[in-house]
């Protein structure tokens, strides 16, 4: 009697007790539920207009000065414009920040300190003579 065929690879594929199964063989990532199936259609639905209405530009006979690819203007909005709503206050971003508007003003008193104490000393030794001022 003759064997059959022998199998495809996704039928002879066993998971490695080993190794995790790739993203694209779980099951999780491809069985999705209808609500995040409608919304990646959703998403997929704008993405196709946007790319229609920036290739009707683009293939305008006479077209604008300036092409605009409209998924490029909202993921510029997105961006810089629409910051607040998605941040998220962390450590990092709190040590940044105080880092930011705290660090400048730190550095340059250090530096006039330094500079004036550096003064002081010459002046006390005799080596600079402290010029005149009215103030």
């Amino acid at each position: 009697m003759a064997p059959g065929p022998p199998p495809t690879a996704a039928e002879a594929y066993r998971p490695n007790t080993y190794v995790s199964l790739p993203a694209e063989l779980n099951s999780e990532a491809f069985d999705a539920s209808p609500e995040k199936r409608r919304a990646e259609a959703e998403r997929l639905a704008i993405r196709a207009r946007l790319k229609l209405q920036y290739q009707l530009q683009l293939n305008n006979p006479n077209p604008p000065a300036v092409i605009e690819d409209p998924a490029l203007l909202r993921w510029a909005y997105a961006r810089t414009h629409n910051v607040y709503p998605t941040f998220r206050p962390t450590p990092k971003t709190s040590f940044l920040g105080a880092l930011y508007a705290i660090g400048p003003i730190l550095f340059w008193i250090a530096v006039f300190k330094f500079d004036r104490d550096r003064k002081e000393k010459l002046i006390q030794q005799g080596e600079y003579k402290r010029p005149f001022s009215v103030f």
